[in-house]
């Protein structure tokens, strides 16, 4: 603990930069040991790649000289341009690895000279041998086939010379001739071949061919056999020593191809197996240094890692601490304000760190809490006061709006009472008349003098004329007194039942007649027959509250004008009602107010303000639509009211609050 506490001293954003400094500083110690260790491990590949390189140039090289070697036999068996060409360029490319690569090469360079020499001695013995095959095939040119052509041409000569077949040279001439074949094919397959057998068969019949001149001699017939004969002894000597001649020097190309290529091709074949043995043990001891290197650096880096990475967990470990104890103490110090505890004293307010301000600034709030919560106490009180005000005004609100729809009732009453009246009036005054003339016809009839048809026939008249007055004036009455008692009972009871709209806007406008016989107002209907299911009595209280708004402002000291409504279907679910006038209009600063409850612009002339305040009530709660009013100065007002054709509010048109008292909805319509 005494640790954190020095650790405290120091704010937390230097703690902070520590942490983060001393994690710099393990990866520059770490990036470090692996650059080193990585040239280290650079250096040791190196080598093991040099071995392997060499070991693929002792490759290549054995392998140039196996083919090499290969060459030259078929070269000796079969000479051909193409083959001395091949050869030639392969000698090149073996003299070119060993000139320039392998001389230079840093593994190679000191153990190449053996190398160097056998592979030069196999290259010089192969232009030698070059040089023994050259006079080979001069001797055999020469002194084999040149004299055997000779032959040839005088076993012609003897055989032309020949007068028969009967004569007796025939048959040792044939002998001979045939040896002379033999002796032929023998030296060609003893050139190819090499065969000792081809060579002593070749022998044999020059032998063969030197034995039977001399018979042939002693049966010739004419000079020219004899000088054919005695030339063809000279040519068989000659051949016999060619074929001897050739003998030797094939033996000496057999002798220098085993000693000078085949044997300096094993040598270099055995130097470049020891290289190559040489070569793997270096491969293994590199390879060996490379894992051991590699070994070593992982070893190093892993420990130092281990010791730096145990530093930066005991920093970061004091440092958590230094900041997480004194945050405790805070959380537990919030907790215990939140609980209501203001005693608790916040611990850590004089260390000079952010975590010190954080508890001085705590401290502080438990300060403010404590003077908050005497000034809570105080405001409960006053706010138990005003919450009986609240109520007493709800009340009052609650009265008005009753007020507002008595009155509203009640002008309703009194305008139907007076409409009602005259047709009761004139079918008094009817009943009356007719009762006089029923009396008249009655003294008539009890009178002596005679009833003319005349009298009859008026009297049925004037008794038509005053039943069908009666009938009409009396149904007169009774339309008014139902259109009334209908839309005082929508009125008085929020019952929800499936409604004509344009039956029920014509009962109340009936009802609302006598009002316009006061002033100079025009009415104006366009209601079609559309069913809703709502609540009529509602929608009574919307057109009447909207009607004597606009008796009331619009046409205000008697002024003329036109009301209209008018409705129709918007889309498939809703209906739009329009109930517009051309009278004075309101200024932006009354039609902004013109929903708020308690707002009117009559108050000095008895005016509540819950006129409007209740239809916009009615039109977004009971029946779920929008109300929009659209107003200028001097241009008339339009209210534009938008209700679905099933309702969906509920027929109470205020909230009760969770404490008995009444809460209006707020207005989010938006005035045009």
């Amino acid at each position: 603990m005494r640790i954190v506490g020095l650790v405290r001293a120091v704010p937390i954003r230097w703690r902070i930069l520590s942490i983060a400094a001393l994690n710099s500083a393990v990866v520059l110690v770490l990036a470090a040991m692996i650059w080193n260790g990585a040239e280290v491990l650079a250096s040791a590949w190196q080598d093991v790649r040099q071995v392997r390189e060499s070991d693929r140039i002792l490759t290549r090289l054995e392998s140039e000289t196996g083919r090499l070697q290969t060459l030259i036999h078929r070269y000796i068996n079969q000479p051909s341009p193409q083959l001395s060409a091949e050869i030639s360029a392969l000698r090149e490319t073996v003299l070119g690895t060993l000139t320039k690569r392998a001389s230079t090469d840093p593994m190679l360079s000191g153990s190449t000279r053996k190398l160097q020499r056998v592979t030069e001695r196999f290259l010089n013995g192969f232009s030698e041998l070059r040089g023994v095959q050259t006079t080979i095939t001069k001797t055999y040119e020469d002194e084999v086939l040149a004299p055997a052509r000779e032959m040839a041409g005088l076993y012609s000569v003897i055989e032309g010379a020949t007068g028969h077949r009967d004569a007796r040279i025939w048959p040792p001439l044939g002998k001979s001739r045939e040896a002379f074949t033999a002796m032929l094919v023998a030296a060609n397959a003893y050139n190819l071949s090499l065969a000792s057998a081809s060579a002593e068969e070749a022998l044999r019949n020059t032998e063969t061919i030197e034995k039977s001149i001399p018979a042939m001699t002693d049966l010739a017939d004419n000079d020219q056999q004899r000088v054919a004969l005695q030339h063809l002894r000279s040519r068989a000597d000659a051949l016999r020593q060619g074929l001897a001649k050739l003998s030797a020097q094939l033996v000496n190309r057999t002798e220098l191809l085993h000693n000078a290529i085949d044997a300096s091709q094993a040598e270099a074949s055995g130097a470049i197996d020891e290289l190559s043995d040489s070569m793997r043990q270096r491969e293994q001891n590199a390879q060996a240094t490379f894992d051991r290197t590699l070994s070593n650096i992982s070893r190093k880096v892993f420990s130092i890692a281990v010791m730096l990475l145990g530093l930066i967990l005991a920093a970061g470990v004091v440092i958590a601490l230094s900041i997480r104890l004194p945050l405790q103490q805070i959380m537990a110090s919030m907790y215990a304000i939140t609980a209501g505890d203001y005693e608790l004293q916040v611990q850590g307010a004089n260390a000079r760190d952010e975590v010190g301000a954080m508890a001085r600034a705590v401290e502080v709030f438990r300060e403010n809490a404590i003077a908050k919560r005497q000034t809570e106490d105080e405001l409960r009180a006053s706010k138990e006061k005003a919450e009986g005000a609240l109520l007493e005004l709800n009340a009052a609100q609650q009265n008005l709006i009753d007020a507002e729809r008595l009155a509203a009732l009640g002008g309703l009453v009194a305008g139907v009472a007076h409409e009602v009246n005259n047709p009761i009036g004139i079918s008094l005054t009817v009943a009356s008349s007719f009762s006089r003339r029923a009396e008249m016809f009655e003294q008539e009839l009890k009178s002596d003098a005679p009833l003319r048809r005349s009298q009859l026939e008026e009297f049925v008249r004037s008794s038509r004329d005053a039943a069908q007055q009666l009938v009409a004036n009396l149904h007169r009455a009774g339309e008014l007194i139902q259109s009334f008692k209908q839309v005082a009972v929508d009125r008085s009871h929020a019952e929800r039942r499936p409604f004509d709209l344009g039956e029920a806007t014509s009962q109340i406008v009936a009802s609302l007649r006598p009002v316009l016989k006061r002033a100079p107002i025009a009415l104006s209907i366009d209601v079609p027959s559309l069913l809703i299911d709502g609540y009529p009595g509602s929608y009574g209280q919307i057109v009447t509250n909207l009607f004597l708004n606009a008796t009331n402002h619009a046409f205000a000291d008697g002024r003329a004008g036109t009301i209209s409504i008018s409705a129709r279907a918007h889309g498939q679910d809703d209906i739009e009602i329009i109930f517009a006038d051309d009278g004075a209009g309101m200024t932006p600063d009354v039609q902004r107010q013109a929903f708020d409850p308690f707002f009117t612009t009559r108050r000095d002339e008895g005016g509540t303000g819950l006129g409007l305040h209740i239809v916009y009530n009615l039109v977004t709660q009971q029946f779920g639509g929008t109300m929009m009013l659209d107003t200028r100065p001097g241009q008339g007002t339009t209210f534009r009211i938008t209700i679905p054709r099933v309702a969906k509010g509920d027929s109470i048109p205020a909230v009760p609050a969770s404490d008995g008292t009444l809460q209006w909805p707020n207005r989010t319509m938006s005035s045009i």
